[in-house]
């Protein structure tokens, strides 16, 4: 009798497991919502409806774009945590979703603890641009002159806690430079407008909403917050190149999922975001808008995230930022 019920548990587990390896391996048999926590038309939002696209196309199953902004990102994360772990929603994330716990005295989620990376799939490297008539030519002439008359500048960013915002509170600690007034925009185009203008005389922002105004001279490119030039102004140095290291700093685009979602569905996803990286016209797209493709494993996303968690926790702590 005892052998019988043994035999009869075994079937049981093995039948158990044989439903959902066929599950999982029907899986996607419907449509499944991309979040993407800001506003239609931002760099986020073009990252994930190109992977959306794409993987709809891997698929055989619609991939859809919800747009949920809000609370700089945290409405849209937030739905995404609450949401059931079974692959059929996912979320398009930036670097906010790792800094703002950092800032926020009340979050309802844990970039680390609350998700399941899935790949990062581009990065955009920030930059710093000034007015033309502002005469400095680099990153070092630029320190010196708000350093001589601090009064005399501002800079523009387009989002409080975003990295470009960061990238330049960071250079404020590290060059004591806490003269230099801080204007904040609802979006790059903003800041980079006010730049234009004149209304401040340096802005902060990542390097897609700046590159059309740094080619045609109406804004001059001061540096590339990076280790290598990109491709889309190879004539811009980077800051390393100009002798101020330490600044490097990008705005990160990636996908996650609810915590929980098995396994076997996040690496479906990452590898058909990795095969879309791997195609030459895509990688030449992000290159042209300011982008760098990058496709890396769950495993090294989940470290990225914990790497830059720790280093802007830093920054936003020793500048006194905080949300409500």
């Amino acid at each position: 009798m005892r052998q019988i019920v043994l035999r009869i548990a075994v079937a049981l587990a093995a039948a158990l497991m044989a439903g959902a390896a066929l599950a999982q391996s029907a899986y996607p048999d419907h449509k499944i919502r991309m979040i993407v926590p800001f506003a239609a038309g931002g760099p986020t939002d073009v990252i994930g409806r190109l992977v959306a696209e794409r993987v709809s196309d891997v698929f055989g199953q619609q991939v859809y774009v919800e747009n949920l902004p809000g609370a700089g990102g945290n409405l849209g994360v937030e739905t995404g945590k609450r949401a059931a772990p079974d692959g059929y929603t996912i979320v398009a994330v930036s670097t906010g979703f790792i800094i703002n716990p950092s800032m926020y005295s009340k979050i309802g989620y844990d970039p680390i603890k609350d998700f399941a990376p899935i790949s990062l799939v581009a990065t955009s490297p920030n930059v710093v641009a000034v007015h033309p008539s502002v005469p400095a030519k680099n990153l070092k002439e630029l320190i010196a002159l708000i350093k001589a008359d601090p009064a005399k500048f501002s800079y523009a960013q387009p989002a409080t806690g975003s990295t470009p915002h960061l990238a330049a509170e960071q250079m404020k600690q590290m060059f004591d430079l806490p003269g230099l007034v801080m204007v904040p925009f609802n979006g790059a185009p903003l800041a980079v407008n006010s730049t234009l203008g004149n209304h401040t005389q340096i802005s902060f922002t990542a390097l897609p909403p700046a590159i059309g105004a740094i080619k045609d001279g109406s804004l001059r490119g001061i540096a590339l917050l990076a280790k290598e030039r990109a491709a889309a102004l190879p004539d811009l140095p980077t800051n390393i190149e100009e002798g101020v290291p330490g600044l490097e700093s990008d705005t990160l685009t990636g996908i996650v999922a609810p915590a929980g979602t098995p396994k076997e569905i996040v690496d479906k996803w990452n590898a058909a975001i990795v095969k879309m990286l791997a195609d030459p016209a895509i990688k030449q797209k992000l290159d042209a808008l300011g982008f760098v493709a990058v496709g890396n494993s769950p495993a090294q996303f989940a470290e990225r995230i914990k790497s830059e968690a720790a280093r802007w926790d830093k920054v936003v702590k020793a500048a006194g930022i905080q949300m409500d």
